[in-house]
């Protein structure tokens, strides 16, 4: 007899189930709650790119602290509802905003809205 007839198997080999998957948690969300990065871009405040600073200062357009909170909270408003780019009127100024960069891409004054296509636009906050 050879070596390898001498070795005992204690346990037969059994065959293999069917493995079974652990189940995946999916990461929920409780109801309710804003993620954390809304949150994070809602604390950010509003931002005005270098062309809606250039347009604000070439037209003499300026916003007060309230202001600023006013437009801010619109943003806040359409980001809530879906929106991406809106149109804000605010006193005698107009501004295009970018809801999700939540920066003021451009801004002009009543006598430039005269006669003015607004496109590019999904939503439109008057203050």
């Amino acid at each position: 007899m050879s070596a390898v007839d001498q070795l005992y198997f204690p346990n037969p080999v059994q065959p293999v189930g069917k493995p079974t998957q652990p189940t995946r948690s999916q990461p929920t969300q409780p109801v309710g709650e804003t993620p954390f990065s809304k949150v994070l871009d809602q604390t950010q405040g509003v931002k005005f790119s270098q062309h809606a600073q250039d347009r604000l200062k070439a037209r003499n357009i300026s916003f007060s602290n309230d202001q600023l909170k006013q437009l801010e909270g619109a943003v806040n408003s359409v980001a809530q509802k879906g929106g991406k780019d809106s149109l804000v009127m605010m006193g005698d100024a107009a501004l295009v905003v970018s809801v999700k960069n939540r920066t003021v891409v451009t801004a002009m004054d009543r006598s430039q809205m005269k006669g003015n296509v607004f496109t590019n636009i999904d939503s439109a906050v008057v203050i």
